[in-house]
């Protein structure tokens, strides 16, 4: 991982008339999980100048000062004539301020849903709005005949992409991004940011499959020298492979058999980073989620997702001591058409109440519901433990309906295919496996599981797989460039017996244990047999595991008379 660097802004010449400033930063700039790889990220806002001149999604106040000294570099600002805004998040308020005051007479392109959060984020401004409501077209000359494309989808329902059919440059503003930090503006060698962009796709895009193949269609007949999206190294070089990967992805999560409805409002992001953690467990454990930002939805909409899902989990945001109106339709949709077997869960955001969750709560109680995980309460801004509990919460929900549709299949399943799978997972089962307690930290969040699919995969240097499943908690740990402490189990030591019970999100795993912390940060098992230190080179997605590769980078004996613990098993489709 890079260390801290300066924050600085690099300027990039892309096509004729079109260049990109990307605004930088090594650091993590905020507890969201799509930013949990700490590699820091890049803002991309690009510049077009021809007959007129377009600015295309300044960056966040994070870099507001260092952008403006870089672009008064580059531009007269008296000769900007339009601002065009992929998003509106509160986040870009203080470079939208800056850049009125610079320049007050800029016409400012958005989506609808954008220009109502402009006016009520700047009421003391007078805004010059263009508003895109269809197929609306901007003509820049010189060819610069730029195509607007709305592409909404729950989490930015105000998604605005854009087409310059000069440059071939399609302007994609959240989708086909990545948070990694580097001086490559260009994707050469794409390969090597794979695991970046699956994971932002899987923080960011997993719960919301349907808006982002609709938005595939909608680019699909467009001729693309490249995605020029808001974060990370444009994609030209990898173009065909993220569009087949970001369809085939969508396709995946669509053909799960489990569905939950998340609905949820956000007043000010907050219960929206809280969805967004709960989808990125769901969704990592094996179910589709259907996420539906009810601010803007409609009611057939919200009624359709939840006859066809299997549960359903209400977010909400405290408004002066109530629920917000969208969610009390939404409420009402699901008291009046949703049976009661159905498993329900709540969650929220407040400033200095929370009485939200309370009514949700006792309203859902009241009608029968049976809750899934206790209703989360966060106040202000979600901190990276909060997170990481809502991502184990939506792993656990996500379980509960596997382990519900398993026992109902049984019960279907002809004797003789029973006997025919028996024999399998009987053979399966005997593979045998050494008892380990793989141990990871990354900042603030920590994690262990018990593992027995462990194996030495190299001599020099040495090394070692461990398959670890999507929806174990620690896997989101276990990403290139992680470390983690392998503690290998002894014959007859109670270990293996604290870890086979089951944890509650957020819970210490290491709660009542004797620990050491290793060099790399992680925690030894003093009881352990020994333990490997270790750092994560790649993985590989194998079925319903990830298949992490690590090397060795020191380890110790800690008991050199026992032996180590194997894991016998009778089937091959469980632990």
């Amino acid at each position: 991982m890079s260390k801290a660097k300066p924050r600085d802004v690099q300027v990039f010449p892309l096509r004729e008339g079109t260049i990109v400033l990307r605004s930088r930063t090594w650091d993590r700039l905020k507890f969201e999980i799509e930013y949990a790889l700490q590699r820091g990220t890049t803002a991309n806002t690009y510049l077009i100048q021809a007959d007129r001149t377009a600015l295309i999604d300044p960056p966040g106040e994070t870099f507001t000062s260092i952008f403006f000294d870089t672009l008064q570099q580059r531009l007269d600002l008296s000769q900007l004539d339009y601002l065009i805004l992929g998003h509106v998040n509160p986040n870009r308020i203080a470079t939208l301020t800056r850049l009125l005051e610079l320049v007050p007479q800029v016409q400012i392109v958005c989506s609808n849903p954008a220009a109502i959060a402009l006016r009520s984020a700047l009421p003391e401004q007078s805004l010059n709005l263009q508003v895109v409501r269809g197929d609306d077209s901007l003509d820049l000359g010189q060819g610069h005949l730029l195509q607007f494309i709305l592409t909404p989808t729950p989490r930015w329902p105000d998604e605005l992409c854009t087409y310059d059919p000069q440059s071939r440059l399609l302007f994609t503003d959240k989708f086909f991004g990545a948070h990694r930090c580097g001086d490559q503006v260009l994707d050469e060698g794409w390969s090597s940011l794979a695991e970046d962009r699956r994971y932002y796709f899987d923080c960011l895009h997993a719960a919301q499959a349907n808006q982002v193949l609709s938005a595939l269609d909608k680019f699909a007949d467009l001729e693309i020298y490249a995605y020029a999206p808001a974060h990370g190294p444009l994609v030209r070089y990898g173009l065909t492979e993220l569009t087949h990967a970001y369809r085939h992805w969508s396709a995946a999560q669509q053909a799960q058999e489990i569905s939950v409805t998340l609905i949820y409002a956000s007043a000010y992001g907050n219960t929206a980073t809280l969805a967004q953690a709960i989808a990125r467990g769901l969704t990592k454990a094996g179910v589709n989620v259907e996420s539906i930002n009810c601010e803007f939805a409609e009611t057939t909409e919200i009624q359709t997702a939840l006859a066809k899902s299997a549960g359903f989990i209400i977010g909400s945001p405290t408004l002066g001591g109530h629920v917000p109106t969208p969610i009390q339709t939404a409420l009402g949709i699901v008291l009046s058409t949703v049976a009661t077997d159905k498993l329900a869960g709540i969650f929220g955001s407040f400033g200095w109440s929370g009485e939200a969750v309370d009514i949700i709560e006792g309203k859902l109680r009241d009608a029968g519901y049976r809750l899934g995980f206790e209703p989360i309460r966060v106040k202000f801004k979600p901190t990276e433990a909060d997170l990481q509990i809502c991502e184990e919460v939506g792993v656990d929900f996500a379980q509960s309906l596997k382990r519900t549709r398993k026992a109902e299949a049984r019960k279907v399943v002809s004797g003789l295919e029973q006997s025919q799978s028996a024999r399998t997972e009987q053979a399966v089962g005997r593979l045998v496996g050494s008892l380990c307690v793989v141990a990871a930290r990354r900042g603030e969040m920590q994690s262990a599981m018990l593992a027995s699919w462990v194996s030495q995969a190299t001599f020099n240097p040495p090394g070692l797989t461990i398959a670890v499943a999507k929806d174990r908690a620690i896997e989101s740990l276990m990403h290139s460039g992680d470390v983690f402490v392998l503690n290998i189990l002894a014959e007859g030591k109670p270990l293996q017996r604290h870890f086979m019970k089951p944890f509650q999100p957020g819970e210490d795993r290491f709660a009542g244990l004797a620990t050491t912390v290793a060099e790399n940060g992680c925690l030894i098992l003093n009881d352990a047999l020994a333990y490997l230190e270790c750092t994560v080179q790649n993985r590989m997605e194998c079925g319903d595991h990830w298949l992490v590769y690590a090397t060795v980078d020191r380890g110790k004996v800690l008991d050199t008379t026992g032996k180590t613990a194997v894991h016998h098993r009778k089937s091959g489709s469980h632990y």
